[in-house]
């Protein structure tokens, strides 16, 4: 008999799976190879960030061991970041077993550092050896200088860890200064994203300056034209960190309750002292916010120090409330409703502590609990007792959040007798889908009816279903959850979603929609209307948001119109300038000086690559003030350290600048000269009898935004410095810089159109245009919600959202200047 194999047909040999199919990852290879296993996601900016804290906590931790009382951290103008410290400085010396500088293990081994036992550091963030050298792993170029020893040592890498620079002496007799300066430029090849955030590095900076007493943190963003570093130093501690964290509440206390004290444990070596510093504050909001720290480093997750302080916490203020409260205000208490309005921070020191990944986000020490719950436990006696008046106030407000609770509860029962979940309970608004398998169905909620009309004429009735909702809907972060369950929008939305409920009493596998999609006008009542129902899922249904349902639509921003061809839909204002230039590049081609020529897919990617160059050009032109002459200095390069190095080179430099600028100035008839000297260069133009001076001090070649052109220098000489031709449209234009070749071809995209037009509300577009540009799933874009930092999220909700003014109109006033688009 055959067996079944031989009657099978024959398949493909699959590759053999043998001891050579086996890899071993050597060095930093494992890092560039699997970068989240280290640092976090390399997409959503969480690991970019993470990248600039691994290396700021080295600093924090020469702190922490009485090193180092300042810390300097620069966003640079090329997109690096530069942190310096004037701690002990990285050791150079020759490591006696690995016979190499030890710098070099510490910033090209993984788990190479001086944080493995407990004699140069008893307590640090940094546990396994892996926070420089991941970093460099993952840069494109990292520059270390150390003092130490009275000298100045310098070393580079560059392409993901290689030495570029072996180490050096770069000068003697420094004196005694000491510390580390490192500079790194994050990769573009593992970062999708490469730009930092100066906002949440503030808010790091800030949180670790609060943390360790005496520190001071001087943080600059020399991204921006003009501003002025920000220093970062607290005497209060945690408690200036609380009132950072509760700036857009209303406390109900007079001052913050501090707790700290500091327990003895068993420990592999010995026994080790554990320290435990906390301050809270209950506020009038109905959020808790529960900020932890092990050794510095925030843990978002929590772990057993959070465990541990609700414990002693809950257990504190019942048995308060029990012994205090009248008979009429007495409720049953549990642990939700004394954490409601609490803002605490909660910070631990401990040696050798566990955390659950690389990351640090979760501590699993299970010794850290029994101290936390005791220093915390002790202390709220001790303040109960002192503060009976205060006292008063805290568990009333807890007998109040439990008598909401127990109104909520029957406010759900109400709403469960009211309709049960079947097709003749939905509201009448809702115009919902045939489909009832959850997995492939979704939902729109709509602003207004008009919208709403044309998303039900529009949509797949199988699949898709819609809820318009008429108005403003209530802001929940200012309210209770039975005010949230009386409100009929709400309770509408709560029905057809068939969640059961909000809260803790949402139940999220009821989910009747895969996919809940808000879809609101592109104007201010639109983006209103947008934050309110954001703030609602994410105070009420935070499950719909982690469990990725929760989407965003994007209805296009400009609609392209060209007689006989179909209209193009684009998401955004970057979107059209990609469109135009690809209308501008049909057909076009730029001769270059040295006879050969650039067209099609080349042209493109040349023209789209030019945007930035152009830009930098145009920020750098504010410390000379004539654009023609910078954008000329950076694609002949004379502006390089070079040119400044020699009263010869300065002179040439002046006198090949003068040569060439007559044809580059928008201008005719320009006559030009100049002279070089120590302090730069100096040019002169005249034209009708006026002459104009320009100076290019020597300093410029030390601004970064110099340094990241003169990168490109090469590549800009080929293309711009000798000029090319730009054969477009039949036409040809001359093209000199970066600027005038992105110009020329999107004017020529726009040419090639017959209307742009920009949407500004849903009801401008008729059901075909919404289905074709919002609603079909082949060629929509949504935006999926997520929470990349839950303290983040609570933060910028309670300013934008809470009760408190102040706040809100500081948040506006600040961002007033980078507004681009105002709909007023």
């Amino acid at each position: 008999m055959q067996s079944i194999a031989q009657n099978l047909p024959a398949a493909a040999a699959a590759p053999a799976y043998d001891a050579a199919s086996i890899q071993v990852l050597e060095g930093l290879d494992a890092v560039r190879k699997r970068p989240g296993m280290y640092i976090g996601d390399t997409d959503d900016g969480s690991g970019l960030h993470h990248m600039a804290f691994e290396i700021i906590d080295n600093s924090v931790d020469e702190h922490l061991a009485g090193y180092c009382d300042r810390i300097d951290v620069m966003l640079d103008a090329d997109g690096s970041v530069t942190v310096g410290d004037n701690g002990r400085g990285v050791p150079v010396g020759m490591h006696p077993v690995k016979r190499r500088p030890a710098i070099e293990l510490v910033f090209m081994e993984l788990h190479g550092g001086g944080k493995f036992d407990q004699n140069s550091y008893k307590v640090s963030g940094g546990l396994h050896g892996v926070g420089a050298s991941v970093v460099n792993a993952l840069s494109s170029r990292m520059d270390v200088t150390v003092f130490r020893d009275s000298c100045e040592y310098r070393i580079a890498f560059a392409n993901g860890g290689h030495i570029s620079e072996p180490l050096h002496v770069v000068a003697e007799g420094k004196g005694k200064r000491t510390g580390t300066v490192v500079t790194f430029l994050p990769a573009t090849s593992t970062f999708s994203m490469t730009e930092f955030d100066a906002g949440k590095m503030e808010k790091r900076l800030r949180e670790v300056a609060c943390l360790n007493y005496g520190l001071r943190i001087v943080f600059h963003d020399r991204r921006v034209k003009g501003s002025e570093p920000v220093e970062l130093c607290y005497r209060d501690g945690l408690a200036a960190l609380l009132k950072h964290l509760d700036r857009a509440k209303n406390a109900i206390q007079d001052r913050p309750i501090m707790a700290r004290g500091e327990r003895t444990v068993d420990h592999p070596d010995g026994q080790k002292a554990i320290s435990v510093e906390i301050a809270m504050q209950w506020n009038d909001s109905y959020v808790a916010q529960l900020v932890c720290f092990t050794n510095n480093i925030p843990q978002r997750d929590g772990g057993t120090h959070l465990t541990g302080f609700k414990a002693a916490l809950t257990s504190a203020v019942k048995a308060y409330a029990d012994a205090n409260l009248s008979k009429s205000k007495k409720a049953v208490v549990v642990g939700d409703d004394v954490l409601e309005g609490l803002t605490a921070v909660i910070s631990v020191k401990a040696p050798d502590p566990k955390f659950s990944s690389q990351t640090k986000d979760k501590l699993v020490s299970s010794e850290v609990q029994p101290v936390v719950q005791g220093v915390t436990a002790e202390a709220l006696r001790t303040w109960f007792d002192e503060n009976p008046a205060q006292a008063k106030k805290i568990i009333e407000k807890a007998a109040e959040a439990a008598s909401a609770r127990e109104a909520a509860r029957k406010a759900r029962e109400m709403t469960r007798r009211k309709g049960a979940l079947d097709m003749a309970s939905m509201p009448d608004k809702l115009a919902d889908c045939s489909e009832r398998d959850p997995s492939k169905c979704e939902i729109f909620i709509v602003e207004g009816d008009s919208a709403g009309g044309s998303a039900k004429q529009g949509r797949n009735r199988e699949i898709q279903a819609v809820l318009p909702l008429r108005g403003k809907v209530l802001n929940v972060e200012r309210v209770r959850a039975f005010e949230i369950l009386q409100n009929k929008m709400f309770g509408t939305l709560i029905i057809a979603l068939g969640v059961g409920g909000i809260g803790e009493n949402c139940d999220i596998s009821k989910l009747r929609y895969q996919r809940v999609i808000i879809m609101t006008d592109a104007d201010v009542d639109g983006s209103h209307i947008r934050t309110l129902l954001v703030t609602f899922f994410h105070r009420q249904m935070p499950e719909l948001i982690t469990g990725g349902h929760l989407f965003i639509a994007q209805p296009p921003l400009h609609a392209v119109k060209k007689r006989g061809k179909p209209d193009c839909y684009l998401l955004d204002s970057d979107a059209l300038d990609r469109h135009l230039l690809t209308l501008g590049c049909d057909g076009a081609s730029l001769a270059l000086a040295d006879g050969s020529s650039v067209e099609g897919d080349d042209l493109y990617r040349l023209a789209l690559e030019s945007r930035n160059p152009a830009l930098l050009i145009e920020k750098i032109d504010s410390e000379i003030g004539l654009l023609p002459l910078t954008a000329c200095l950076a694609v002949t390069g004379a502006w390089s350290p070079a040119v400044f190095a020699s009263a010869e080179n300065s002179a040439a430099a002046v006198d090949y600048i003068c040569s060439i600028m007559p044809e580059r100035m928008p201008v005719s008839g320009t006559r030009w000269s100049g002279e070089a000297s120590s302090a730069g260069l100096h040019f002169r133009w005249r034209r009708k009898g006026v002459t104009t001076a320009v100076n290019v001090p020597a300093s410029i070649c030390e601004n970064p935004i110099v340094g990241t052109l003169l990168q490109g220098l090469e590549s800009f000489e080929r293309l711009y410095a000798s000029g090319a031709l730009l054969h477009v449209g039949g036409r040809e234009v001359a093209v000199r810089t970066p600027g005038e070749l992105y110009a020329a071809l999107r004017s020529q995209g726009e040419r090639g159109v017959d209307e742009v037009k920009r949407f500004k509300g849903l009801g401008e577009m008729n059901p075909e245009e919404l289905w074709n540009t919002t609603l079909d799933p082949e060629r929509r874009s949504i935006l999926q919600m997520k929470v990349d930092d839950e303290g983040d999220a609570n933060e910028i909700m309670s300013v934008l959202m809470g009760q408190a003014v102040p706040p809100r109109r500081d948040f506006i006033t600040a961002g007033a200047a980078s507004v681009e688009e105002l709909d007023v």
